[in-house]
């Protein structure tokens, strides 16, 4: 691992700490949130397409990753699609630990962040926790994202991509960040999470990401 990918690492990471830091500071979560409540529900996240994109939820990154495991398969057996190998499995991969492992298993199933349609300030029972503040329940389910990292999986082409075509890679690197974006807006309209969970599910796809590229993809991309 070169001092690329650390600046690169730590440049991610010092960003959701700032941001996450200044929303905290201003509030953002609740009053951003207060823009979707109306008389004690979300009308917002009701709407089309807003609606559908829950609906939608992982369906498109289960897609790209079962094309990436074909691809995968495909190489092992077929030598003239040998080098498409590594990128099939970091498909595979880049969903089984960043959206499985990383998101809904280490944090969401254990942090106890309430979501914004469970907390006083808009109707519900829990106070009000800031996303560096876990709980010891297990009953919220808030942070991060589960939907917002299922829609930026959607960039892991930008990881394939990056050192070889970067054109390519950066139209998927924004595909995916919007389309994060829209998904991270509906579920904020419907009350199911605040917008420093939808940071974080970005950040830990994208620290997952530039960890499994640099691990199966770099050498390999560097040599062809």
């Amino acid at each position: 691992m070169n001092g690329r990918f650390w600046a690169e690492l730590w440049m991610v990471l010092a960003l959701l700490v700032i941001v996450t830091g200044l929303l905290g500071a201003t509030g953002a979560d609740l009053g951003i949130a207060s823009h979707f409540y109306r008389q004690g529900d979300w009308p917002v996240g009701t709407l089309l397409p807003w609606k559908f994109l829950y609906w939608l939820h992982w369906k498109q990154a289960l897609v790209l990753s079962v094309i990436g495991l074909a691809v995968a398969v495909t190489g092992f057996f077929k030598a003239y699609a040998r080098h498409l190998v590594r990128p099939g499995l970091f498909l595979v991969l880049f969903l089984i630990v960043g959206n499985g492992l990383v998101v809904n298993s280490l944090f969401k199933s254990h942090w106890d962040r309430p979501r914004p349609r469970d907390v006083v300030q808009f109707g519900g029972e829990r106070e009000f926790r800031q996303p560096w503040q876990p709980g010891n329940t297990a009953r919220g389910r808030s942070f991060p994202s589960g939907h917002a990292a299922a829609a930026f999986y959607m960039m892991a082409p930008f990881f394939i991509y990056r050192w070889r075509k970067p054109a390519t890679a950066y139209a998927w690197l924004i595909g995916g960040m919007l389309f994060g974006g829209a998904m991270s807006y509906a579920r904020i309209s419907q009350g199911g999470h605040f917008l420093t969970d939808t940071l974080w599910s970005w950040g830990l796809l994208y620290i997952t990401g530039l960890l499994l590229a640099e691990l199966l993809l770099r050498q390999q991309s560097l040599a062809d």
